[in-house]
């Protein structure tokens, strides 16, 4: 049994739940960068995908990613470590700490520390659905990309439709585009064979 490995999910996921101020939305740049860029445990786009099953299912986004990463890292095992050391960290911070707050709530220094931390969280957002929007382009194209991104848009925004079957309807389409391109391929490769 590695006990470095459920060491580092301990670690990371506990990083996320500390520093993921905000919510769900806030901590999932966190839940990229541990997973991404620290571990090396998932590629983007597998990243992606997470993210986007998360979204789909009911739920705190949060502990649905920490339980996903753990479990691709180390079974269920993994998943339970995952999610304890994500969320242990600051139910116990949230516990000892609620007076504290409810007496300073009124203070302009700590309303002021709250204001700060709201920029940082849109900047990271921000900066992950730039990426995310770069992958899209490199994989369908930015006519596609685009296009996809005004449908979202128009689905969830001006059509309140549920985000579960806006992602559903996007895998479906994925589905099909990558069967779609896999037969586009084979089927240039066998015109090249059969030129040559």
């Amino acid at each position: 049994m590695n006990g470095k490995a459920y060491i580092d999910i301990a670690a990371a996921m506990a990083r996320t739940g500390v520093l993921g101020y905000g919510g769900g939305p806030s901590v999932i740049p966190l839940f990229r960068h541990e997973a991404v860029s620290r571990y090396k445990w998932i590629s983007d786009e597998e990243f992606g995908e997470i993210l986007a099953f998360a979204n789909a299912l009911p739920g705190p986004i949060a502990t649905k990613m920490a339980a996903q990463l753990g479990y691709r890292q180390k079974g269920t095992i993994g998943a339970f470590i995952a999610v304890i050391a994500h969320i242990l960290p600051t139910t116990i911070g949230i516990i000892a700490l609620l007076g504290t707050l409810y007496s300073l709530k009124e203070s302009t220094v700590i309303s002021g520390m709250i204001a700060a931390v709201r920029p940082v969280i849109a900047v990271l957002l921000g900066m992950m659905a730039y990426e995310f929007c770069a992958k899209t382009w490199k994989g369908l194209g930015k006519t596609i990309g685009l296009a996809a991104g005004l449908l979202s848009f128009l689905l969830l925004v001006l059509l309140h439709v549920h985000p579960a079957i806006v992602i559903i309807l996007f895998l479906a389409y994925g589905t099909i585009h990558l069967r779609v391109s896999r037969w586009a391929k084979q089927k240039t490769g066998k015109d090249r064979e059969d030129s040559i």
